[in-house]
Protein backbone atom coordinates (compact mmCIF):
# COMPACT_ATOMS: atom_id res chain seq x y z
CA UNK A 1 0.00 0.00 0.00
CA UNK A 2 1.33 3.49 -1.23
CA UNK A 3 0.67 6.12 1.45
CA UNK A 4 1.70 10.32 1.91
CA UNK A 5 2.35 12.51 4.55
CA UNK A 6 -0.81 14.56 6.22
CA UNK A 7 0.66 16.57 8.34
CA UNK A 8 3.01 14.26 10.61
CA UNK A 9 0.65 11.21 9.90
CA UNK A 10 1.92 8.93 7.35
CA UNK A 11 -1.38 7.87 5.78
CA UNK A 12 -2.18 4.87 3.14
CA UNK A 13 -3.11 6.38 0.14
CA UNK A 14 -6.97 4.30 0.18
CA UNK A 15 -8.63 5.10 3.54
CA UNK A 16 -12.01 3.45 4.79
CA UNK A 17 -14.77 5.64 5.47
CA UNK A 18 -16.71 4.39 8.71
CA UNK A 19 -20.37 6.16 7.40
CA UNK A 20 -21.73 2.60 7.11
CA UNK A 21 -20.79 1.14 10.61
CA UNK A 22 -23.84 1.42 13.05
CA UNK A 23 -25.98 2.02 10.27
CA UNK A 24 -25.88 -0.66 7.66
CA UNK A 25 -23.68 -2.48 9.39
CA UNK A 26 -23.35 -3.72 12.68
CA UNK A 27 -20.52 -5.04 14.73
CA UNK A 28 -19.68 -8.09 13.50
CA UNK A 29 -19.88 -6.10 9.80
CA UNK A 30 -17.94 -3.60 11.12
CA UNK A 31 -15.21 -5.81 12.39
CA UNK A 32 -14.99 -7.82 8.75
CA UNK A 33 -14.42 -5.05 6.73
CA UNK A 34 -11.80 -2.87 9.38
CA UNK A 35 -9.71 -6.47 9.52
CA UNK A 36 -9.87 -6.73 5.87
CA UNK A 37 -9.03 -2.96 5.05
CA UNK A 38 -5.67 -3.69 8.04
CA UNK A 39 -4.68 -6.97 6.15
CA UNK A 40 -4.49 -4.75 2.74
CA UNK A 41 -2.60 -2.27 4.22
CA UNK A 42 -5.02 0.77 4.72
CA UNK A 43 -4.69 2.49 7.60
CA UNK A 44 -6.66 5.57 7.85
CA UNK A 45 -10.63 4.75 9.34
CA UNK A 46 -12.73 8.15 8.43
CA UNK A 47 -15.79 8.63 10.91
CA UNK A 48 -17.90 10.89 12.13
CA UNK A 49 -19.28 11.80 15.78
CA UNK A 50 -22.92 12.38 13.99
CA UNK A 51 -22.48 8.90 11.69
CA UNK A 52 -25.53 7.11 13.50
CA UNK A 53 -25.20 9.85 16.21
CA UNK A 54 -21.99 8.07 18.09
CA UNK A 55 -22.77 4.08 16.90
CA UNK A 56 -20.42 4.15 13.79
CA UNK A 57 -17.42 5.55 16.59
CA UNK A 58 -18.60 2.81 19.09
CA UNK A 59 -18.08 -0.08 16.62
CA UNK A 60 -14.99 1.40 14.86
CA UNK A 61 -13.06 1.69 18.50
CA UNK A 62 -14.59 -1.98 19.41
CA UNK A 63 -13.39 -3.43 15.67
CA UNK A 64 -10.04 -1.50 16.23
CA UNK A 65 -9.60 -3.29 20.02
CA UNK A 66 -5.88 -4.54 19.98
CA UNK A 67 -4.95 -3.76 16.36
CA UNK A 68 -5.24 0.25 17.20
CA UNK A 69 -1.74 0.48 17.01
CA UNK A 70 -1.87 -0.17 13.11
CA UNK A 71 -4.63 2.72 12.67
CA UNK A 72 -5.03 6.38 12.20
CA UNK A 73 -8.44 7.87 13.35
CA UNK A 74 -10.04 10.40 11.89
CA UNK A 75 -13.13 11.77 13.37
CA UNK A 76 -15.36 14.68 12.86
CA UNK A 77 -17.34 17.38 14.67
CA UNK A 78 -19.91 19.94 14.00
CA UNK A 79 -22.74 18.29 12.39
CA UNK A 80 -25.98 17.92 14.62
CA UNK A 81 -26.10 14.57 16.95
CA UNK A 82 -29.33 13.09 18.21
CA UNK A 83 -31.28 15.77 16.66
CA UNK A 84 -30.37 18.32 19.16
CA UNK A 85 -29.06 21.35 17.87
CA UNK A 86 -27.42 22.23 21.22
CA UNK A 87 -24.59 19.27 20.33
CA UNK A 88 -23.97 20.61 16.81
CA UNK A 89 -21.15 23.63 15.63
CA UNK A 90 -18.01 24.88 16.43
CA UNK A 91 -17.74 27.05 19.41
CA UNK A 92 -14.38 26.27 21.68
CA UNK A 93 -16.98 24.56 24.56
CA UNK A 94 -18.83 22.52 22.15
CA UNK A 95 -15.41 21.39 20.31
CA UNK A 96 -13.85 20.32 23.66
CA UNK A 97 -17.40 18.83 24.68
CA UNK A 98 -17.05 16.65 21.71
CA UNK A 99 -13.83 15.71 21.32
CA UNK A 100 -14.04 14.24 24.97
CA UNK A 101 -16.92 12.72 24.01
CA UNK A 102 -15.54 10.68 20.83
CA UNK A 103 -12.78 9.64 22.75
CA UNK A 104 -14.77 8.05 25.18
CA UNK A 105 -16.52 6.48 22.25
CA UNK A 106 -14.18 4.91 20.15
CA UNK A 107 -11.90 4.40 23.33
CA UNK A 108 -9.06 6.10 22.25
CA UNK A 109 -6.62 8.42 24.13
CA UNK A 110 -6.19 10.45 21.23
CA UNK A 111 -7.47 11.26 17.71
CA UNK A 112 -5.00 11.12 14.84
CA UNK A 113 -7.06 13.23 12.48
CA UNK A 114 -9.99 15.59 14.09
CA UNK A 115 -11.96 16.94 11.57
CA UNK A 116 -14.25 20.47 11.65
CA UNK A 117 -16.80 18.84 9.41
CA UNK A 118 -18.64 21.87 8.30
CA UNK A 119 -18.33 25.53 8.56
CA UNK A 120 -20.04 26.74 11.72
CA UNK A 121 -21.61 30.30 10.84
CA UNK A 122 -22.74 31.93 14.19
CA UNK A 123 -18.74 30.65 15.21
CA UNK A 124 -15.74 32.57 14.37
CA UNK A 125 -12.77 30.52 12.95
CA UNK A 126 -10.26 31.49 14.49
CA UNK A 127 -12.28 30.73 17.89
CA UNK A 128 -12.70 27.36 16.85
CA UNK A 129 -9.05 27.00 15.86
CA UNK A 130 -8.24 28.02 19.16
CA UNK A 131 -10.05 25.28 20.80
CA UNK A 132 -8.63 22.65 18.76
CA UNK A 133 -4.99 24.15 19.28
CA UNK A 134 -5.69 23.49 23.01
CA UNK A 135 -6.85 19.89 22.40
CA UNK A 136 -3.01 19.29 20.51
CA UNK A 137 -1.29 21.10 23.38
CA UNK A 138 -3.22 18.61 25.41
CA UNK A 139 -1.88 16.01 23.11
CA UNK A 140 -5.97 14.62 22.91
CA UNK A 141 -5.59 15.34 18.80
CA UNK A 142 -2.84 15.10 16.61
CA UNK A 143 -3.54 16.41 13.33
CA UNK A 144 -7.00 18.95 12.34
CA UNK A 145 -8.70 19.20 9.17
CA UNK A 146 -11.68 20.68 7.59
CA UNK A 147 -14.58 19.29 5.70
CA UNK A 148 -16.65 21.07 3.07
CA UNK A 149 -14.64 24.49 2.99
CA UNK A 150 -14.42 26.26 0.22
CA UNK A 151 -11.10 28.54 -1.32
CA UNK A 152 -12.01 31.33 0.92
CA UNK A 153 -12.70 29.35 4.27
CA UNK A 154 -9.58 27.44 3.52
CA UNK A 155 -7.72 31.28 2.73
CA UNK A 156 -9.31 32.38 5.93
CA UNK A 157 -8.22 29.52 8.53
CA UNK A 158 -4.54 29.61 7.15
CA UNK A 159 -4.15 33.10 7.88
CA UNK A 160 -5.68 33.11 10.72
CA UNK A 161 -3.27 29.84 12.15
CA UNK A 162 -0.55 31.34 10.74
CA UNK A 163 -1.19 34.93 12.37
CA UNK A 164 -1.18 33.87 15.82
CA UNK A 165 1.53 31.01 15.50
CA UNK A 166 -1.64 27.87 16.44
CA UNK A 167 -2.20 25.08 14.55
CA UNK A 168 -3.38 24.76 10.98
CA UNK A 169 -5.45 22.88 9.34
CA UNK A 170 -3.40 19.82 7.51
CA UNK A 171 -6.61 18.30 5.27
CA UNK A 172 -9.73 19.42 3.47
CA UNK A 173 -11.73 16.65 2.95
CA UNK A 174 -14.68 17.76 0.35
CA UNK A 175 -16.73 15.69 -2.55
CA UNK A 176 -14.50 15.36 -4.79
CA UNK A 177 -14.61 12.51 -7.53
CA UNK A 178 -14.37 11.48 -11.70
CA UNK A 179 -18.42 12.72 -11.36
CA UNK A 180 -17.64 15.68 -9.46
CA UNK A 181 -14.99 17.74 -9.78
CA UNK A 182 -16.31 21.42 -8.58
CA UNK A 183 -13.17 21.22 -6.15
CA UNK A 184 -10.49 21.69 -9.24
CA UNK A 185 -13.16 24.37 -10.76
CA UNK A 186 -13.50 26.42 -7.68
CA UNK A 187 -10.11 26.79 -6.08
CA UNK A 188 -10.28 24.24 -3.79
CA UNK A 189 -7.29 21.91 -4.87
CA UNK A 190 -5.27 25.13 -5.66
CA UNK A 191 -5.85 26.50 -2.37
CA UNK A 192 -4.59 23.58 -0.15
CA UNK A 193 -2.23 23.03 -3.49
CA UNK A 194 -0.94 26.43 -2.20
CA UNK A 195 -0.71 25.98 1.49
CA UNK A 196 0.40 22.09 1.50
CA UNK A 197 -2.66 20.82 2.45
CA UNK A 198 -3.69 17.32 1.86
CA UNK A 199 -7.46 16.57 0.68
CA UNK A 200 -9.44 13.43 1.60
CA UNK A 201 -11.77 13.04 -1.03
CA UNK A 202 -14.93 11.63 -0.04
CA UNK A 203 -17.52 10.22 -2.14
CA UNK A 204 -14.40 9.00 -4.57
CA UNK A 205 -16.59 6.79 -6.19
CA UNK A 206 -20.01 8.62 -6.67
CA UNK A 207 -22.09 6.33 -4.04
CA UNK A 208 -21.43 3.28 -6.20
CA UNK A 209 -22.06 4.92 -9.55
CA UNK A 210 -18.18 4.90 -10.50
CA UNK A 211 -18.23 0.83 -9.52
CA UNK A 212 -20.94 -0.20 -12.17
CA UNK A 213 -23.01 -0.89 -9.96
CA UNK A 214 -26.15 0.84 -11.08
CA UNK A 215 -28.03 -0.18 -14.74
CA UNK A 216 -29.40 2.75 -16.56
CA UNK A 217 -33.44 2.70 -16.15
CA UNK A 218 -33.23 0.12 -13.63
CA UNK A 219 -34.34 0.76 -10.03
CA UNK A 220 -31.02 0.61 -7.51
CA UNK A 221 -30.36 -3.06 -5.86
CA UNK A 222 -31.80 -3.04 -2.54
CA UNK A 223 -29.38 -2.43 0.60
CA UNK A 224 -27.15 -0.10 -2.06
CA UNK A 225 -26.39 3.57 -0.83
CA UNK A 226 -28.65 4.91 -3.64
CA UNK A 227 -31.58 2.26 -3.16
CA UNK A 228 -31.54 3.56 1.05
CA UNK A 229 -31.66 7.36 -0.15
CA UNK A 230 -33.51 8.21 -3.06
CA UNK A 231 -33.57 12.01 -2.82
CA UNK A 232 -29.69 11.11 -3.57
CA UNK A 233 -30.65 8.73 -5.99
CA UNK A 234 -32.04 11.00 -7.96
CA UNK A 235 -29.24 13.51 -8.43
CA UNK A 236 -26.90 10.60 -9.38
CA UNK A 237 -28.85 8.49 -11.56
CA UNK A 238 -29.79 10.38 -14.19
CA UNK A 239 -29.04 9.96 -17.83
CA UNK A 240 -26.02 13.15 -17.76
CA UNK A 241 -24.51 10.92 -15.31
CA UNK A 242 -25.10 7.62 -17.19
CA UNK A 243 -23.44 9.09 -20.23
CA UNK A 244 -20.34 9.86 -18.50
CA UNK A 245 -20.20 6.77 -16.67
CA UNK A 246 -20.69 4.95 -20.28
CA UNK A 247 -17.86 6.44 -21.93
CA UNK A 248 -15.11 6.12 -18.62
CA UNK A 249 -16.21 2.77 -18.19
CA UNK A 250 -15.54 1.72 -22.21
CA UNK A 251 -12.05 3.66 -21.58
CA UNK A 252 -10.96 1.44 -18.63
CA UNK A 253 -12.00 -1.52 -21.06
CA UNK A 254 -10.10 -0.40 -23.61
CA UNK A 255 -6.83 -0.45 -21.82
CA UNK A 256 -7.84 -3.62 -19.75
CA UNK A 257 -8.49 -1.84 -16.29
CA UNK A 258 -11.45 -1.78 -14.73
CA UNK A 259 -14.01 1.86 -13.89
CA UNK A 260 -13.37 1.02 -10.25
CA UNK A 261 -9.23 1.43 -10.74
CA UNK A 262 -9.71 4.50 -13.00
CA UNK A 263 -11.69 6.50 -10.24
CA UNK A 264 -9.19 5.47 -7.59
CA UNK A 265 -6.49 5.74 -9.14
CA UNK A 266 -7.36 9.20 -10.98
CA UNK A 267 -7.68 10.86 -7.59
CA UNK A 268 -4.31 9.54 -6.04
CA UNK A 269 -2.73 10.51 -8.67
CA UNK A 270 -3.33 13.48 -7.78
CA UNK A 271 -0.03 14.88 -5.70
CA UNK A 272 -2.88 16.66 -3.52
CA UNK A 273 -4.41 13.94 -2.42
CA UNK A 274 -3.53 12.41 0.91
CA UNK A 275 -6.06 9.30 0.96
CA UNK A 276 -8.90 8.51 -0.98
CA UNK A 277 -11.82 8.01 1.43
CA UNK A 278 -14.21 5.14 0.51
CA UNK A 279 -16.90 3.29 2.37
CA UNK A 280 -17.17 -0.27 1.95
CA UNK A 281 -20.14 -2.28 3.40
CA UNK A 282 -17.58 -6.06 2.63
CA UNK A 283 -14.54 -6.81 2.98
CA UNK A 284 -14.32 -8.04 -0.71
CA UNK A 285 -14.93 -4.42 -1.39
CA UNK A 286 -12.21 -2.88 1.08
CA UNK A 287 -9.99 -5.32 -0.70
CA UNK A 288 -10.83 -4.20 -3.97
CA UNK A 289 -10.37 -0.80 -3.37
CA UNK A 290 -7.07 -1.08 -1.66
CA UNK A 291 -6.29 -2.83 -5.28
CA UNK A 292 -7.36 -0.31 -7.50
CA UNK A 293 -4.17 1.67 -6.96
CA UNK A 294 -1.16 1.15 -9.49
CA UNK A 295 -2.86 2.67 -12.54
CA UNK A 296 -0.55 5.94 -13.90
CA UNK A 297 -2.43 7.44 -16.50
CA UNK A 298 -0.25 8.98 -19.11
CA UNK A 299 -0.78 12.74 -19.89
CA UNK A 300 -3.00 12.24 -23.45
CA UNK A 301 -4.68 9.88 -21.01
CA UNK A 302 -5.79 12.38 -18.47
CA UNK A 303 -6.51 15.04 -20.92
CA UNK A 304 -8.96 12.37 -22.82
CA UNK A 305 -10.35 12.10 -19.13
CA UNK A 306 -10.79 15.29 -18.64
CA UNK A 307 -12.61 15.77 -21.63
CA UNK A 308 -15.21 13.36 -20.70
CA UNK A 309 -15.46 14.88 -17.86
CA UNK A 310 -15.72 18.48 -18.40
CA UNK A 311 -19.48 19.02 -17.63
CA UNK A 312 -18.81 16.21 -14.41
CA UNK A 313 -21.09 17.94 -10.77
CA UNK A 314 -23.24 16.07 -8.94
CA UNK A 315 -26.05 18.76 -8.59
Amino acid sequence: MQTRMLGQLEVSLVGVGGNNFGRRLDADGTRAVVDAALDAGVNLFDTSDSYGDGSSEELLGRALGRRRGEALVATKFGSVMGGDPEKSGARPEYVRAACEASLGRLGIDVIDLYQLHRPDPDTPLEETLGALHELVLEGKVREIGCSNFSPAQIEQSRRSSDERGITAFASVQNHWSLLHREPEENGVIDACRAHGMGVLPYFPLAAGMLTGKYTRGAPPPPGTRLGETPARAQRYLNDHNFAIVDQLQDFARQRGHTLLELAIGWLAAAPVTASVIAGATKPEQVRANAGALGWELTEAERQEVDTLTANARIA
